[in-house]
């Protein structure tokens, strides 16, 4: 099949990083398969200088093919993107631009004016929902040529956690070294068994159902093998705005209709509704206080995020009802 020649100005939209970097290679990937010899111009918005671009696609003596890479375009000066807006109305035909840009504010003026000139546009969204996150570990096995169970799956998220980067080289792992056409979980856990008894969502779902001596020894296990705190904070926080979200839902939704107002699968919407019993308003109103606190204390404010950690989940245990 005849390799398809790429839009001559693409924009990647969208702040899931490593989504986004999959995008720009594959516009540059199209253009090298087009012409292996086209040579590659990787730059950064902020180093980008007035005229450079029409340097780049200025025509060759030779007719070579070029491709132009602009990341992190929301910093481009001004009049650079003035310069690239005036150039995507009229693209040079041996060249290809690929612009990438997180989205929002900064930069919006260049965002705007290459959509109305026509650009390619690819949007990558942000994954936030734990279903986008198993959808995307299928997607990996699928793109290897390979699938795994559901329940398999769902082991490998809650062992490696919910950063895309780590997922993906988990799936390239279990895809390279095993030889199962379907994944199960014995092979899930085989690889990352150590590293799922002590994720942050461990600890989390112990601390929140009151198991403070289980709670802390997972802590400690887990900074022991090098999970960032920050990380632990994070799953701490996720674990109580569940909580949160399920105690404020309508009394009268229940089921799949619950799981689709609050943004969770089905199953979790179970497990938090029993995790509710013996928390209170005030309760997890304080608890959610000293994980705001701990994750000051994490990120430089404070001079022992072990003991910040340690300390919260003190407070998250003592703050349920009765306690």
């Amino acid at each position: 099949m005849a390799a398809t020649d790429p839009a001559p100005v693409t924009l990647v939209l969208g702040d899931e990083e490593l989504l986004a970097e999959r995008a720009v290679s594959g516009v540059v990937a199209a253009a090298r398969a087009v012409d292996p010899s086209a040579e590659v111009h990787d730059l950064v918005g902020s180093k980008v200088t007035t005229g450079e671009l029409t340097q780049l696609t200025s025509p060759s003596l030779f007719g070579d093919r070029s491709v132009v890479v602009i990341r992190n375009a929301q910093d481009l000066p001004k009049d650079v993107i003035t310069e690239i807006v005036t150039y995507a109305k009229q693209p040079a035909d041996d060249t290809v631009l690929v612009l990438a840009h997180p989205g929002g504010v900064k930069g919006k003026a260049l965002v705007d004016g290459v959509k109305k000139a026509k650009a390619a546009v690819i949007t990558v969204n942000k994954v936030t929902k734990a279903g986008e996150r198993l959808d995307f570990i299928k997607g990996e096995f699928k793109r290897a040529g390979r699938g795994i169970a559901p329940d398999a799956a769902q082991a490998l998220l809650d062992a490696v956690g919910n950063d895309l980067r780590e997922l993906a080289a988990a799936c390239s792992q279990l895809a390279f070294d095993t030889d199962d056409k379907t994944i199960g979980t014995a092979s899930v856990a085989r690889y990352h068994k150590g590293r799922a008894e002590v994720s942050g969502f461990n600890v989390a779902d112990s601390a929140i159902e009151g198991r403070l001596a289980e709670a802390l020894e997972q802590l400690r296990w887990a900074l022991g093998t090098g999970v960032a705190p920050v990380l632990l904070v994070s799953a701490l926080a996720n674990g109580l705005r569940s909580l949160a979200k399920v105690a404020g839902a309508p009394r009268n939704a229940r089921g799949a209709q619950l799981a689709g107002q609050l943004g969770m699968p089905p199953w979790k919407v179970d497990r938090v509704k029993r995790q509710l019993n013996g928390w209170g308003p005030d309760g997890l109103s304080r608890a959610i206080q000293a994980v705001a606190d701990a994750d000051e204390q994490v990120k430089g404010g404070g001079a022992d995020p072990a003991y910040a950690l340690e300390h919260t989940v003190q407070v998250i245990v003592a703050s349920r009802t009765g306690r």
